[in-house]
């Protein structure tokens, strides 16, 4: 990553694991300064290590956090609605200045409202950069169903490219798209929904590249 940025004005990857986006993040906030995260997930990615494993698909965002490489403030989760070990890994990620905005807050408010929120949480930055990450399980699986850990009640196809085009004129420096998993996938369904994704955030960091002031 950091040999990609050394050449290019921006990042974008597409996985595998969610690990990747604790390098990814590192390589971007060396050359950016500490991001605000906007991260679709069904799951909160903030968690603490397990079997003696502090790196691992479900911790990268604590370990951003952990070597200050996450803004204070403005950051937020979308999406998420998987179960958790403990009531305290919604205080670790609100301690860590990560929001979350639920699946059914995005059912039941609207991508506009949460939108809204979104952006709202991000003036509270004073202006730093921004990494998208998008989890492809933050969609249902009847959307998207080639992943390891889908989660039922999910968002749908339109309110996921609702949302990524709503947030133009944010300065984002870096996104991936993640947790595709084509051993499980159904007529290759979810690697199209992964590839639309990406074309959309590429899309959205071109519109946003030569306005957001940042090199």
């Amino acid at each position: 990553c950091r040999a990609k940025l050394k050449v290019a004005r921006r990042l974008v990857l597409m996985g595998g694991d969610h690990t990747l986006s604790y390098p990814a993040i590192k390589a971007v906030s060396e050359k950016f300064g500490p991001v605000v995260l906007i991260h679709f997930d069904s799951h909160l990615d903030t968690f603490p290590p397990m079997y003696d494993q502090d790196v691992w698909h479900g911790s990268p965002f604590r370990k951003c956090w952990e070597e200050g490489l996450l803004a204070k403030d403005g950051s937020t989760h979308i999406g998420i609605r998987a179960s958790t070990y403990s009531p305290q890994d919604f205080h670790d990620s609100d301690f860590m200045g990560i929001a979350t905005l639920t699946a059914d807050d995005v059912h039941q408010r609207g991508v506009e409202a949460c939108l809204e929120v979104v952006r709202k949480r991000y003036e509270r930055s004073g202006g730093a950069p921004v990494y998208l990450s998008i989890d492809i399980d933050v969609l249902d699986p009847s959307v998207a169903p080639g992943t390891g850990t889908p989660e039922f009640g999910g968002l749908l196809a339109h309110q996921l490219l609702h949302f990524i085009k709503g947030l133009e004129g944010l300065p984002i420096v870096g996104a991936d798209v993640v947790e595709v998993a084509p051993a499980y996938d159904h007529a290759g369904i979810t690697a199209m929904a992964a590839a639309n994704v990406m074309v959309e955030q590429m899309a959205l960091i071109n519109r946003c590249m030569d306005a957001d002031g940042i090199g």
